[in-house]
């Protein structure tokens, strides 16, 4: 009972003191002394080429992990389930046991007192969470990521709950009991209006979360899927680190197991970086379009369990951690807050920057992690079964296919506003009654709307597309040619943006303009 004591209060028992001496002691690995990383939960030790993990006798309210029978056990389905997404990371389990002199060994005979997960080392600037700090996580990377994950979710195994809202029920409950055992830390009045307001968005959000786990949608995901637990390994970004010790913690809708990642973004400041990850991500996966109206409950929830994880990490003394706790706990609050959802459509010519310019302005639009970008392109390619990059023929660009991306486009933002998203729409626009259509829908939304023109001389959109990548545009210098021997019809009521310049000079006009009081937009 002692040692079970000492494992809810965060101490450990006299026994693992022992061993973690052994491995800081620098015995245990023919190197010397490793690197120390503490968690709330586990110590790593870093030694050569590889890291070797042991879990903290701990016991919180979402984990327990007092015995070495749990510990091992934890560390098994550790390694099971982190080979799915990083198999060259994750090696074997061994134990720590006596040898015949009585000595600790890592591997030894004897029974054994606990355990180690023995993984290959990752140099710290691997981490994507290091690559954030730097400014190192442009678009190519993150559209890589969403790939990634939008794969490793397919793949998961899919669960049908008998009660699908009961997991998140019970997460706002463990929430709420976890913070409120850090009242100098996370104020009590704060916690209470939180869980409340939790509970009211669990309850409209039910039939939904049901409807989502009835079509396949709840997976055995990553569960811890931020930016400390993303890697570059072996040239591609890598999930690893994923929880292992809750199933029905990890048992989850795959946009909730995908929230962790976009708050963790929003909340370094790396907020285009999520707006254009979360659009990717819906892009290539359709199904996953209705659940844009969870997004606010799923972030928030996030965000909470990250609270009342640093309060823990802040009674262990790290500095900082309280501050964290604070921020966090705020940031739960707000991601629950209402904003009122707009529509921006972006239109102009081929190559004159439209796609570029809404990756720039989603996370300024609406309610985090930004507006939903709906791209013409994306949506003739879905029609077709194909993902974005794959090129169509040109007979897929006809006046009456075109007719029904339009009407598609339209119909994706009506559910998106409805949803409560914020919505730019990426078109051409050429023709009058696209433009009044796509107004039309924020009209029947009763969401503002702003028309917003690109406009650029031919040798530029031609420069534009000749540089050009995998896209989904399959337009290239003989569409641009084809288009420039047409009369461009400037929408009069549309706010026109020269955009010969830069990216940079495109976006900050049409920021300036967003905030200027003619197109307001709320908070930025």
């Amino acid at each position: 009972m002692e040692d079970r004591r000492q494992a809810a209060s965060g101490r450990n028992p006299p026994e693992q003191e022992e061993t973690i001496a052994f491995l800081e002691g620098g015995q245990a690995f023919p190197e010397g002394p490793p690197v120390r990383i503490d968690t709330h939960a586990a110590i790593v030790f870093l030694a050569g080429d590889r890291a070797w993990k042991l879990k903290r006798a701990v016991r919180f309210e979402y984990l327990d992990f007092s015995t070495p029978e749990r510990r091992h056990a934890a560390l098994e389905a550790e390694l099971r389930l982190n080979r799915r997404t990083a198999p060259l990371l994750y090696q074997t389990v061994m134990p720590i046991a006596r040898d015949g002199q009585g000595a600790l060994a890592i591997g030894g005979t004897g029974v054994p007192i606990d355990w180690l997960l023995r993984m290959r080392r990752l140099p710290e600037e691997a981490l994507f969470v290091r690559l954030a700090e730097r400014g190192r996580l442009d678009a190519a990377l993150l559209t890589r990521l969403a790939d990634r994950l939008v794969a490793f979710h397919g793949a998961a195994e899919v669960v049908r709950p008998a009660e699908p809202a009961a997991g998140l029920r019970a997460v706002i409950e463990a929430n709420r009991r976890s913070m409120e055992r850090y009242p100098d830390l996370l104020d009590p009045a704060a916690v209470a209006a939180l869980a409340a307001r939790s509970m009211d968005a669990l309850m409209v959000a039910t039939p939904l979360i049901g409807a989502r786990a009835e079509a396949g949608r709840v997976r055995r995901g990553h569960g811890d899927l931020h930016l400390g637990n993303i890697a570059m390994i072996e040239g591609e970004p890598t999930p690893f680190d994923c929880l292992e010790f809750d199933e029905a913690l990890a048992t989850i809708d795959i946009l909730y197991d995908l929230a962790f990642l976009l708050m963790d973004l929003w909340q370094r400041e790396q907020r285009d970086g999520a707006a254009i990850l979360f659009n990717r991500y819906l892009d290539l996966s359709p199904e996953d379009e209705d659940g844009l109206a969870l997004m606010p409950l799923f972030l928030s929830l996030r965000a909470a369990v990250r609270a009342h994880v640093e309060a823990a990490t802040a009674r262990g003394g790290q500095a900082g951690a309280a501050a964290r706790a604070s921020s966090y706990l705020a940031a739960a609050a707000a991601f629950l807050d209402c904003v009122p959802p707009r529509l921006l459509a972006i239109g102009g010519l081929s190559g004159t920057g439209k796609s570029t310019l809404a990756r720039a302005l989603a996370a300024m639009l609406g309610r985090p992690p930004g507006a939903r970008i709906l791209r013409s392109d994306v949506v003739r390619k879905r029609m077709h079964g194909l993902p974005p990059e794959r090129r169509l023929p040109p007979d897929a660009y006809g006046a009456a296919e075109s007719r029904q991306v339009y009407a598609r486009l339209a119909a994706a933002a009506g559910e998106a506003l409805g949803a409560g998203s914020a919505v730019i729409a990426d078109a051409v626009f050429g023709r009058p009654d696209e433009r009044d259509a796509i107004r039309a829908v924020a009209e029947g939304a009763g969401a503002p709307f702003f028309g917003l023109w690109l406009r650029a001389g031919r040798q530029a959109r031609i420069a534009r597309v000749s540089k050009r990548g995998p896209d989904a545009s399959d337009a290239d210098a003989a569409v641009v040619a084809a288009q420039s021997r047409l009369e461009e019809e400037i929408p009069p009521d549309w706010h026109v943006v020269q955009a010969d310049g830069t990216p940079d000079m495109i976006a900050a006009e049409a920021r300036k303009w967003l905030r200027s009081g003619e197109a307001p937009i709320g908070p930025a």
